[in-house]
């Protein structure tokens, strides 16, 4: 007996997680690193290129998309996506160990909660009808529900892009995470298409001379590229155990949306099998929260805060001493 296209659909994305939720340990140290040294990445920076330790990470990371992608030809992204909860368990209990940022109690429930999720959509995901060709895939493409879903996505990332960001994105992780999983969605559908079609190729069926299947690789290479600066950006700025499960929430919400709309991938499915799968992607989502309030209950090193005390005598005990703090980082603005 064979082994099925969701079996191996299944065991590849949880490989993916594997390395990628390395990735983001090893990127995270190497972005500290450059920031040690030069201009940080969150405001411009591009030190971090020359960190072998991000070059790490990047090298994980490329690992694991490549096994996401191949995931996504055999399986629909309703079961693959929700699966990336497993990288964010990974990368919590690693940022535990390695970068000292808090794993609480109530974290472990939350990477149970992501488990048990994960074994129910398993469980009752779909088995997909793969498109025999690319032309086959551009008709899902260009349906009008999909239509409207790209205009609204990507009139959202402009709005990101050019208002929010500079006025918000230092202290909002919703602005860079929402441009990296807006454009996500995007990336997830055409990869698949190019997929699909590097499969029907391999199989003797040639795609490389339709323009849909060249259309399909820009877009994804536009889309990557721009997660991947954004992810950066991210990942400079704020805790990397709270940018792993907003990141997954945000970015599984909007390409399991994109993938129902394009590909149908519930078309033919039973009301409760539907019903199993919406049930255990709310409690791989509720494990995700679960674990950012944890990381949120830590208490936060306020930014510009300098404390001293002054002594008239050398002799003095700091505890005889009167201490001064600022708290404002307008004091240090030159």
């Amino acid at each position: 007996m064979g082994v099925s296209d969701n079996t191996r659909g299944l065991i590849l994305a949880m490989a993916s997680s594997a390395f990628i939720g390395s990735s983001f340990i090893l990127k995270k140290k190497g972005l500290k690193r450059a920031a040690d040294s030069g201009t940080r990445a969150g405001v411009g920076g591009y030190t971090y290129l020359l960190e072998p330790l991000w070059w790490a990470g990047m090298v994980l990371m490329i690992v694991g998309e490549v096994a996401n992608f191949v995931a996504y030809v055999y399986a629909p992204a309703v079961l693959v996506t929700p699966l990336g909860a497993l990288s964010i368990i990974i990368s919590a209990i690693l940022a535990h160990f390695m970068l000292k940022e808090r794993l609480q109690k109530m974290g472990i429930l939350g990477c149970v909660s992501c488990i048990v999720g994960s074994v129910v959509i398993v469980i009752h995901a779909p088995q997909e009808h793969t498109p025999n060709s690319v032309q086959e895939i551009w008709a899902l493409a260009t349906q009008p529900a999909f239509l409207i879903y790209v205009a609204a996505t990507l009139s959202a990332v402009l709005a990101l892009i050019l208002y929010f960001e500079p006025r918000y994105g230092q202290t909002n992780i919703l602005v860079y995470l929402g441009i990296c999983s807006l454009m996500g969605s995007l990336t997830v559908v055409s990869i698949k298409a190019i997929g699909i079609a590097i499969k029907l190729t391999l199989e003797g069926i040639s795609q490389v001379a339709y323009p849909q299947t060249w259309f399909f690789i820009t877009v994804a290479a536009v889309c990557v590229i721009t997660q991947l600066n954004y992810l950066n950006k991210a990942l400079d700025t704020f805790n990397a155990a709270i940018v792993s499960p907003i990141y997954y929430v945000m970015f599984t919400t909007l390409t399991i949306s994109a993938s129902a709309i394009m590909f149908k991938d519930w078309s033919g499915q039973d009301a409760s099998s539907i019903a199993s799968e919406i049930c255990g992607f709310i409690t791989v989502l509720s494990g995700t929260i679960i674990l950012h309030a944890t990381r949120e209950q830590e208490p936060a090193t306020a930014s510009g805060t300098i404390t001293w005390y002054l002594s008239g005598d050398a002799m003095k005990g700091v505890e005889d001493e009167h201490f001064i703090t600022l708290h404002n980082s307008d004091y240090f603005q030159q």
